[in-house]
């Protein structure tokens, strides 16, 4: 019977495995809400493991970002109001808004695209690599731990923290309760066969790391036992002692410079075969030097980039007037054939008119492409003052560039270079680093050999400590531990040494030459990167010079083509020449106009950039890095520790003093300054003493470094120029350390040139303006093309040939011979002679004091 079940039992298992298949089914829960053959309440099951998610974080948005108004295009042109500003304000404002040191990388322009190129991108790129005003602090603060930030190594006081004194104790209490296997007799009696403990122990103690790599110890033990075996006088005792102990490497981590490079590393550390990370209280500090100098880089790219961004906001505002003069000059052309076609006089062909309305047409949108780069280029110079994108104002420079001539002497900038760059520095650090890495690493070619000692004193008794000594020797009935051991009646000590050092010393090996390799990579950077700063400093220099150059042609290209215009209007109003060459005067001194500001300001720019290449950027930009104020509890504990030092008796530590790793302050400001009211007035008589070291009346300069207090963080306006030999020379408008500014006298005699005019240098300063016309606004009247005189759309203005456009005006139109360069025409020379004597110079030569 039960095989015939058991038969059947296994065919209706096959049977139903074959019914329902290999497919797996889902379980069946009684207690699932929902119907028998539904499902119940899944909102909580989740289908996905990974989706995008936003984090919970509310931060609030600046007020650039919450109040910006829609940007400046050509379809509301008209919808702001100018704000003057000058490069110092500029400066001042950038500063006070960068927390981030934002970067624009050289990329100001769009050099005439229609898409915009260089629109910021470099915090939204890479985040997490820009420079902050945190760095610093972020790298002293830093305290060992991996955060997933740059700044997470081990900053000053982490690194100090490993010699600080280490406070430890304890207190442990058990209770024992088992059989022991003791027979009768002497035996039992001594042993407990069911032994049963009450126990104690409390330790107390301080541990100190010297400078030295040593271990200093002071502690107290303190023991309770209370048992019943039969051996004991009393059930229960106390057993205390104060001990003093030391260890001091005397090979591997032995010194001041080793652990103050490496920091300490005990004789456990070393035998258990840990490698010291090297990263001592030097390091740290040397890191933190590092964070300092690429914080000075990233302050002084800003200074780059915001300068940049003026000038050639200065210069989009010069080139949108050009572009509408020639644009209105255009127009007055073909009203003026239109004018002539109507009567049917000479001149109006259809053909002189289509000509004049296509040149029209090229100039107009010459304009609304250089009206469009202003508001570019605006945006660019909001951005790195960290404004919003649009306020309803429009910024306009109101600082003429200098129009005087610049002149280094390349001895003396060329060591400045190499003594002031901030990359140079920065790598300078980097080789002491490794030098100081390469000292510890071969200190772990010594065994590790250490003297250990302690020394102990002892007590014991009934009591713990009691307040009237009763005299009773240990473990009496009235003994206390504290008083037996204030006799000084039980004391143990110990001395020796201990030794550990691997046979063949393979990883200390393979460390020294890694470091090795280390320094000598380092010193080839070094090397290089004062080459490549002596190239990028040569072709600063190369480009002023060009630039000057150019300036000057420019100019004269400029009065050229003005000239040009006049007379070929001139020609074509009685009919001697075609609309062609009109036109293409026209064009031409558009395009001289440009030109010539463009040079202008790429002039003013090289002059920004040589000082950039030679580390003096942001002294000639007036601008100087301070700590931070402290808080006024700081200042008051600094000043009670000062005074407490003060007080104390004075210990010479003289012989645990680290080798020089540093060679003081960073000179910040290399030139003395010198008030205003004592600058003598400039002449244009005075000329350079022919022999300077005659002049024995003039004293010799001394270099004062004023304090972040004392010095003014106005940009000087005017100086006195100082050669080498400490004699006072012609007025310039900076100090020697900036070279040397010439311009033209304002009443120098016309006569032929080929180079720069021969004058003697005259005071100009760089942050006041000069004669010049102010710059004009890139639209203020309503635009005629958009306001009804002319059908928006291009091809209505076109066709209405009956009614040309009408002009544009401008708020302040500037007179195109007014220039602010007092250069003369340039004249053919009559002879070679001649041509060869106009190209000499009045060199004055600027040379600053070395550091």
């Amino acid at each position: 019977m039960n095989r015939q079940v058991q038969i059947f039992t296994t065919w209706a298992l096959c049977v139903l495995t074959l019914v329902s298949g290999c497919k797996p089914t889902q379980p069946f829960f009684l207690s699932e809400d929902g119907n028998l053959f539904g499902k119940g309440d899944l909102s909580h099951y989740m289908d996905v493991a990974t989706q995008i998610e936003y984090p919970d974080v509310n931060e609030p948005s600046l007020d650039e970002v919450c109040s910006a108004r829609p940007p400046l295009t050509l379809s509301n042109a008209e919808d702001y109001e100018f704000m003057d500003v000058t490069l110092q304000e500029v400066t001042r404002i950038t500063l006070a808004n960068s927390k981030v040191i934002r970067q624009l990388g050289g990329r100001i322009s769009d050099a005439g695209s229609n898409i915009a190129n260089t629109t910021p991108i470099t915090l939204t790129g890479n985040g997490v690599a820009v420079a902050t005003s945190y760095d610093p602090a972020l790298a002293e603060s830093g305290n060992g731990t991996s955060t997933g930030s740059q700044y997470s190594g081990t900053g000053v006081e982490a690194a100090l923290a490993e010699f600080d004194a280490k406070l430890d104790s304890s207190i442990n209490w058990g209770y024992v309760d088992r059989p022991q296997n003791f027979g009768g007799g002497i035996i039992g009696s001594i042993f407990a066969n069911e032994f049963r403990q009450d126990t104690g122990k409390g330790t107390l103690g301080i541990t100190k790391t010297t400078a030295s790599g040593g271990t200093l110890e002071f502690r107290n033990n303190t023991i309770y036992d209370l048992n019943n075996n039969g051996s004991r006088a009393q059930p229960s005792d106390w057993l205390t002692n104060f001990e003093a102990a030391f260890t001091q490497p005397l090979l591997q981590g032995a010194g001041t410079q080793y652990n103050r490079i490496a920091g300490p590393f005990s004789f456990q550390q070393s035998s258990s075969g840990f490698a010291n990370q090297i990263d001592g209280v030097v390091i740290a500090r040397i890191r933190h030097d590092i964070t300092l100098t690429t914080f000075e880089q990233g302050i002084r790219d800003l200074m780059r980039d915001v300068e940049d961004a003026y000038w050639e906001l200065y210069f989009t505002y010069r080139d949108l007037e050009a572009r509408k003069i020639g644009r209105d000059s255009a127009l007055e052309t073909w009203r003026r054939i239109k004018s002539l076609g109507r009567v049917g006089a000479q001149g109006g062909e259809a053909s002189n008119e289509a000509q004049a309305r296509s040149q029209y047409f090229l100039f107009r949108s010459q304009a609304e492409a250089a009206q469009t780069n202003l508001f570019r280029v605006e945006n660019r110079l909001r951005y790195m003052m960290g404004l919003a994108v649009s306020d309803g104002r429009l910024f306009r420079p109101i600082d003429e560039p200098t129009t005087a001539q610049v002149r280094f002497d390349w001895t003396t900038i060329h060591c400045e270079a190499l003594a002031r760059r901030s990359e140079l520095r920065s790598q300078r650090w980097e080789v002491k680093k490794r030098e100081l890495e390469l000292i510890a690493s071969r200190n772990h070619l010594l065994p590790r050999l250490d003297a250990v000692g302690r020394y102990r004193w002892l007590g014991a008794g009934d009591d713990l400590i009691n307040s009237s000594g009763t005299g009773a020797p240990p473990f009496l009935d009235g003994s206390n531990a504290f008083e037996v051991l204030t006799t000084g009646n039980y004391q143990e000590w110990e001395l020796g040494v201990q030794l550990s050092m691997p046979i063949g010393f393979r990883r200390a090996m393979v460390g020294v030459r890694h470091h090795q390799l280390l320094l000598a990579r380092e010193r080839s950077v070094l090397e290089d990167m004062e080459l490549e700063v002596s190239h990028q400093l040569g072709d600063a220099v190369r480009d002023i010079d060009l630039n000057y150059a150019t300036t000057q042609t420019h100019f004269n290209r400029r009065v050229a083509a003005i000239d040009e215009v006049d007379a070929v209007r001139t020609l074509f109003e009685v009919g001697n020449t075609t609309l062609d060459q009109l036109l293409d005067a026209q064009r031409r001194r558009s395009e001289a106009d440009s030109a010539y500001y463009r040079s202008l300001v790429d002039y003013n720019r090289a002059i920004m950039r040589a000082h950039h290449r030679k580390g003096s950027l942001l002294e000639y930009n007036g601008v100087y890095l301070a700590e931070g104020p402290w808080p006024g509890k700081a200042y008051f504990d600094a000043l009670r520790r000062a005074r407490q030092r003060d007080a104390s008796t004075y210990l010479d530590y003289g012989f645990t003093r680290p080798n020089v790793i540093s060679r003081g302050p960073y000179g910040q400001i290399t030139h003395q300054s010198v008030p205003i009211t004592e600058i003598p007035t400039p002449v244009g008589e005075e000329t350079p003493l022919e022999n300077p070291a005659d002049d024995q009346s003039a004293p010799a300069r001394e270099e004062v470094i004023p304090t972040p207090d004392e010095t003014d963080s106005t940009p000087p306006t005017t100086a006195t120029s100082v050669h080498n030999n400490g004699l006072a020379a012609l007025p310039a408008v900076e100090d020697n350390a900036f070279g040397t500014f010439g311009a033209m006298p304002a009443n120098y005699q016309q006569q032929p040139l080929t180079g720069p005019a021969q004058a003697e240098p005259l005071v100009v300063p760089r942050y006041l303006p000069q004669a010049v016309a102010p710059l004009p606004e890139p639209s203020s009247a309503p635009n005629p093309y958009r306001t009804g005189q002319v059908d928006g759309n291009l091809e209505s203005a076109v066709n209405d040939s009956d009614n040309p456009p009408a002009l544009n005006p401008l708020r302040h139109p500037e007179p195109l011979r007014q220039a602010p360069l007092n250069w003369i025409r340039e004249q053919p020379p009559s002879t070679a002679n001649e041509a060869q004597a106009n190209r000499t110079t009045a060199e004055t030569s600027a040379n600053s004091a070395s550091r």
